[in-house]
């Protein structure tokens, strides 16, 4: 069994029926928050997704982290594809009573990473220079993409820390699927499972941001959270409208 398979408890919904089609692992992630002005996400999600709002604000989202092991079901990983670093930027989103996030851009070093994640997932990857480097405890993100650029250091604190059932931190990452729009304008679902997400605080020194230059956005969340590994399967993506 996928370490991932594990432990299903806290699934909010049970699990997909049939067989996952991916996995891999997350590595170093941080979840760095902003709250977003409704109306100008609006124009930006379509309109059979309801956006998920947190004490009645909108949020978005930069998360960078380092994936390792991307691989199908009984395929071998192969390190050159397999794993790479990326930042992504997303929001979160309802269909069907089951919250997701849905994805702005999701930036790579890897060109075949592009490649498959558009052709098979429907996702806004892209490719650029994208980078980590970790020394000492503290991890160093940078990317660029044309005239996008992040340039953030970060430091998680020593020990994980328990969060509430309603709280932000727990409402912000504890989501099982993600949504993405075809080119033909079908609407998809892709389901994953991991274990409940282990947190902690950390510390951040952002120096260059430009990703979230097109968006309205407001005051960055005073909560930053980091994570240092988990185990992940995602599921066939499917097409709901």
């Amino acid at each position: 069994m996928h370490p991932a398979l594990t432990n299903t408890h806290h699934r909010p919904w049970p699990l997909p029926n049939g067989s996952w089609l991916l996995r891999q692992q997350w590595l170093n992630l941080a979840f760095i928050h902003w709250e977003i002005d409704y109306q100008d996400l609006r124009q930006r999600i379509p309109e059979s997704l309801e956006i998920d709002l947190f004490d009645g604000k909108a949020w978005i989202a930069i998360v960078p982290f380092d994936m390792k092991g991307v691989s199908l079901r009984y395929f071998p990983t192969i390190s050159a594809i397999s794993n790479f670093p990326e930042i992504n930027v997303r929001t979160y989103v309802i269909r069907d009573g089951k919250p997701g996030v849905w994805f702005f851009s999701l930036d790579v070093p890897s060109r075949f990473a592009d490649w498959a994640a558009r052709t098979f997932f429907n996702l806004p990857y892209r490719h650029g220079d994208v980078k980590i480097e970790a020394k000492e405890g503290v991890f160093h993100y940078t990317s660029q993409i044309g005239e996008d650029r992040f340039d953030a250091r970060y430091r998680p604190e020593p020990s994980d820390t328990a969060f509430g059932k309603n709280s932000f931190e727990e409402w912000c990452t504890e989501r099982y699927c993600l949504y993405c729009q075809s080119n033909k304008g079908h609407l998809y679902r892709t389901e994953v499972q991991h274990r409940k997400w282990p947190l902690q605080n950390a510390e951040i020194d952002i120096r260059k941001n430009s990703l979230l230059d097109r968006f309205q956005v407001g005051e960055r969340h005073p909560s930053l959270l980091y994570s240092e590994s988990i185990d992940v399967v995602a599921y066939p993506p499917e097409r709901i409208i």
